[in-house]
């Protein structure tokens, strides 16, 4: 009992589940991507193990109907145990920002050049990717109907990455109907 003869039953529990939690670090060698496993010769002559890189974030901004959008980033997807759910490929920061003329997606992608980027449409989902020795990055988003693919334009300056799609005409202004 690290307390001694007093007993602390939360406290102890908590020390529990976290030596628990811990010996799950011990089997990440075991659950990650191959590829995302590097050795390192130390000063000393041995060797060490690297892991990662391991990313998971998220940005919330308030969308044009005031409610929160939610967007994750990294390259760990939700599941019950995270260490299932790490992958060698990394979603991008991702923000879209609608104006009443044009639909603008702003992407990070660290590391990669103009020439390794991919972008498609296809039934207005926007996918971005990138697949090289040292970098892997794949984002699909939906983007808005009002946004037109055939006037896009795209940049791309130190890792970040920006399409501009122009609105069709009128599209945020709506129809109005009439009850019959």
């Amino acid at each position: 009992m690290p307390f001694g003869p007093w007993s602390f039953p939360d406290i102890e529990e908590m020390m529990k589940e976290m030596e628990k939690d811990f010996m799950q670090f011990k089997d990440i060698e075991k659950q990650v991507p191959k590829d995302m496993i590097r050795e390192r010769t130390t000063p000393d002559g041995g060797v060490r193990k690297e892991i990662g890189p391991i990313v998971y974030g998220y940005s919330m901004t308030i969308g044009p109907d005031g409610k929160p959008v939610i967007r994750e980033f990294g390259n760990v997807k939700r599941s019950d145990d995270p260490l299932k759910g790490i992958t060698n490929q990394r979603e991008p920061l991702v923000d879209v920002v609608e104006s009443d003329k044009q639909v603008r997606v702003i992407a990070e992608v660290p590391g990669a050049t103009k020439e390794d980027i991919e972008m498609s449409v296809r039934d207005q989902a926007l996918t971005i990717s990138v697949n090289t020795p040292g970098r892997n990055y794949r984002k699909e988003l939906q983007l808005p109907d009002s946004a037109l693919v055939e006037g896009a334009k795209s940049s791309f300056n130190n890792g970040i990455l920006e399409i501009t799609f122009p609105k069709r005409e009128g599209g945020s202004a709506g129809v109005r109907l009439k009850i019959d």
